[in-house]
């Protein structure tokens, strides 16, 4: 068993502990936004300069793995393959995935318009093409915005996905995110409405087909603590969304563990920060409980400093809560 079946396997046990929480770095953001995603390259004072090349982020995630604390590394196919290839995950307990899917509400290109648009579904990758080069594991991504044509063809286009993944022994885990566009739901009612999506989707798919875990926006403690004590063999998972400030990292794994999320996959969070080995070394001391957020910010700019590595953001800056959703509360 991996890292990863091993936690699962105890979460599922009930006899989780704070420890066997979750935690994958996304780094399949060449799927959507595309060459920006790759992340800032910076100058030896740690300042953004250009965006990195793909050679430099693939040097990126080839550090994450090495330092063999997250349990997943999230890719595109093309840079697994570079990646499997050259055996980086051999012998690693970290394990890879695809993105399975890349559906139009991820295509943010610049100057690109698609997102205006209901999400439709769409898919790059080959799963046959991901066994054969030793992938069994992806990411799949489904947004539901109240528009029942747009629903539905996202809906048939999973089922689709579930019947090929089954028939090429893949995994996978499923992203929901929030709605793309305007759906008219009253805002406060919309994290209920996500839930509701989900657990309607998924009420027909029997347990050989259903995802290992979600992955949805932190829509607050009582969204997400309804969805994660509804049924114990769903697993929940937070997303990282926006780069946000330092605190804002460290106090989303904090809460999202504390009200019942057993993993986090962060792309921006990781890949956009001025040391990302050490955030994400931070971020698995903050979800084992072994950190509080504050400490983990102090901590992080310590670091910064023994570096000679200029923060992006002062200390007291970085120690603020910028996202709304996790303000009201907040942990010491």
């Amino acid at each position: 068993m991996t890292r990863l079946d091993q936690k699962l396997a105890r979460i599922h046990a009930g006899t989780y502990r704070p420890s066997d929480f979750i935690i994958a770095d996304a780094k399949d953001g060449d799927m959507g936004p595309s060459l920006t995603a790759c992340g800032p390259h910076r100058g030896a004072d740690g300042q953004w300069t250009r965006h990195r090349t793909r050679a430099e982020f693939l040097d990126q995630i080839r550090a994450i793995v090495r330092q063999d604390i997250v349990d997943i590394m999230l890719a595109s196919a093309s840079n697994l393959e570079v990646l499997g290839a050259e055996g980086l995950f051999h012998d690693s307990a970290v394990k890879p995935a695809i993105r399975a899917n890349d559906t139009t509400d991820i295509w943010v290109m610049r100057g690109a318009t698609y997102v205006r648009r209901p999400s439709h579904p769409f898919r790059t990758a080959a799963l046959p093409r991901m066994r054969a080069i030793g992938v069994d594991l992806g990411l799949y991504s489904v947004t539901f915005n109240n528009d029942i044509d747009a629903d539905i063809a996202s809906l048939t286009a999973f089922s689709q996905f579930r019947d090929e993944a089954a028939a090429h022994g893949f995994r996978y885990f499923l992203e929901v995110f929030n709605p793309n566009v305007d759906t008219g739901i009253d805002p406060e009612m919309l994290p209920y409405y996500v839930n509701d999506c989900i657990v309607r989707a998924l009420a027909g798919v029997v347990s050989a087909d259903r995802p290992m875990f979600l992955k949805i926006p932190y829509n607050g403690p009582k969204a997400l603590e309804e969805l994660a004590s509804f049924d114990p063999g769903l697993v929940v998972g937070v997303l990282g969304g926006g780069a946000g400030t330092t605190r804002d990292t460290f106090e989303l794994l904090a809460q999202a563990e504390r009200h019942g999320a057993r993993v986090a996959l962060f792309g921006r969070k990781i890949n956009l920060a001025e040391s990302p080995l050490d955030i994400v070394r931070l971020m698995r001391a903050v979800a084992g409980g072994e950190a509080a957020p504050i400490a983990a910010v102090r901590d992080y700019h310590g670091a910064l400093s023994a570096k000679g590595i200029a923060p992006t953001r002062s200390l007291e800056d970085d120690l603020a809560i910028t996202e709304p959703v996790l303000r009201h509360a907040a942990t010491a």
